[in-house]
Order: C-alpha cells, then structure tokens, then sequence
C-alpha cells in the first residue's frame, strides 16, 4: 500500500481482498491527514484479511466503478453532473453510512439550490440505481436505505401559437432556424435533431432514421420525412456527416444563450426546446392523427405519454355525442302533444 502526491492531493495505490489494483484520491493536501487514512485503510485491510471481516466501501469507490462500468451509457453526461454534486456531500462517507435521514438531508439540501422537485428526483433516482448496483450485482452492502420520491403531477404540455412560433424564428440565427422548423415537422427530441447525419437520411425515400443507441427508448425509430422536413433538409449545405452545422461544425446544443435570448426577445415565457415537441404532437392530435400512430411516429415506448395530449382531439368521439342530439331518437326528445 503506497502513498503518492498527485497535483497537490495525497493519493493512495493498493491491491484489495479480491486481488483488485486500486488507485484513489484521500481528498487532502495535507499530508499527516493523508498517512492516517493511510493507517486506517491499511488496518482495515488486515482486518478483511486476517480475520475475514467484509469490506467497507467508500462513496467515492462506489462514483469510480460506475463510470467505469456504465462509461457506454447515453446518460453519461447526466451520471457525471449528479455524481459532482453528489461528491460534495458523501465523497467522505461509507456505502453503509448513508441512511435515511442523510437522504432526507440530500434533498433538502437540493430543494435550497432552487432546483424543481423533478431535478430533486432525478438526482434521488440516480443514487437509488448506484445502491441498488452496490448492492445486488457488487455485494458491496446488504440493504439500502428507502429513497421517497418527491410528488410531481407530469402534466406540463406547453405549446406555441403559430404566431407565436413566427415570432420566435424570426429572432433565432439561421442554423437553430432550420433546426426549429425540423423539430416542428418531426418531433424528434433535441439529442437527435443535434446528431443526426447525413447517413441517416434517404432523401429518395422521403424517410429518416434513430438508430436504437440514439432513441431514449432504446429502439430504433423509422422516422417518414414531410414535405417541410425535406424542404429544410434541401436547405442544408452537406457539410461534414452531421446535417445541422454551424460554421461547419457539427452544433452540439441547441438549448443554448442564442436560443434563451431570442425567447426573450419574442416575448415567450415557461418555454423549453423540448416544448417543441410538445407543439408537434399538439399540433398532430388537433389535426386529426391517432394516438397510437402518434405513438409510433414519437418512438415512445407505450401510450402512457401520449394520452398526455389526448384532451386535445375529440373527432373520434363525435360520432358517438351525435347519438342523443334532438335530431334524432333520443331519450331527451320530447314530441309536442
């Protein structure tokens, strides 16, 4: 067991019970600090050894083989953030420290940095899946502790106007333009609309493609083109493999300050990119489409999303209100006598 400088931060170098080459930062500069969690970790390991005491795991053990193992995930970036703000308050702590009044602690902390009880609950859901991995496919700890959801009602369905979507094209740069109009013509979500290339088109076809590696669902979406998606695809230089580029690079982001700004500008409030995908399927339903064939051309995995947007359309219904009209039979009909 070997202890090393690393930028200032005392790190430690050991081999575990289970034969595996551990590296680790001790969190601190100084190093007396650093020797006694040196002695500490290395009496600890003794004690697994010699007397066949079952290891402690840290937190901060716990961060690093996520990222190792779930480094392919999609949610990468997302893992990353909450892992960073998680650190900040168990980066210190064991895996069978954390208790409920800790968690009850975690959110409350959370709620005070202003963040939505959604944001509260996707961290919250977060540190639910790395213990439940500790302790069902790791063994790394026998129980973990029950994590409550904060309540939240999902049914935010915000749209635009079409005044109000020429109000905002007109105050966006050109490339979140033509990125706008696509995702009003396609529903994709942004993830998608940013990376999608050229390969995933067949303009002969009038048809595009997710792969399943891109799709929140996890399955591949066939995605037919309209004639205004194609018409924006017409627009766009072939620039490099990805369709929408600024200054001939692939844009990462679309919910960015240009985007932010020129909502400002337009006047719009309460409003996300992803809303735009709220006016496709919004703006679907009003136009007649089913929701099962909505529920198809979204790629979303089972209807639960798309009844969301089901107040929206009664067409189907009105066959069935025109039963009992006075026109005809009826049981409020009364003839005069």
């Amino acid at each position: 067991m070997s202890l090393y400088l690393r930028k200032k931060t005392w790190w430690i170098q050991y081999t575990d019970s289970n034969g595996c080459r551990i590296q680790r930062s001790l969190g601190t500069q100084n190093k007396q600090h650093a020797q006694q969690l040196h002695d500490q970790l290395k009496a600890e390991s003794w004690r697994i050894k010699a007397l066949g005491v079952k290891p402690r795991y840290s937190w901060q053990e716990t961060s690093e083989r996520w990222i190792n193992e779930q480094g392919h995930r999609k949610s990468l970036v997302d893992d990353l953030s909450y892992l960073k703000w998680l650190n900040t308050y168990l980066n210190d702590k064991c895996l069978d420290d954390i208790n409920k009044t800790m968690i009850e602690r975690l959110k409350a902390e959370k709620l005070n940095t202003g963040a939505g009880y959604s944001t509260v609950n996707h961290t919250l859901s977060f540190l639910r899946a790395v213990l439940n991995k500790a302790k069902n496919e790791w063994e790394w700890i026998d129980n973990i502790p029950t994590i409550k959801l904060l309540p939240v009602k999902n049914d935010r369905v915000r749209w635009l106007s079409r005044e109000e979507i020429n109000r905002l094209l007109k105050q966006l740069p050109e490339h979140l333009q033509a990125m706008m109009r696509f995702t009003l013509a396609t529903g994709l979500r942004q993830s998608n609309v940013t990376g999608l290339q050229w390969s995933q088109i067949d303009m002969t076809r009038k048809c595009a493609w997710v792969n399943a590696n891109e799709s929140k669902s996890g399955k591949a979406i066939a995605l037919p083109l309209n004639s205004d998606a194609m018409a924006i695809l017409r627009e766009c230089e072939p620039i490099g493999t990805h369709v929408f580029t600024y200054h001939g690079k692939a844009v990462t982001r679309a919910n960015n300050h240009a985007w932010r700004n020129a909502l400002i500008r337009a006047g719009i409030e309460d409003f996300r990119w992803h809303d735009l995908r709220h006016c496709w399927a919004s703006n679907h339903v009003m136009a007649g489409t089913p929701l099962n064939v909505l529920k198809e051309l979204g790629g979303w995995s089972d209807l639960t999303m798309v009844l969301r947007y089901a107040h929206l359309s009664s067409e189907h219904l009105a066959q069935y209100a025109e039963k009992i009209t006075t026109n005809g039979t009826n049981l409020l009909h009364t003839e005069n006598k």
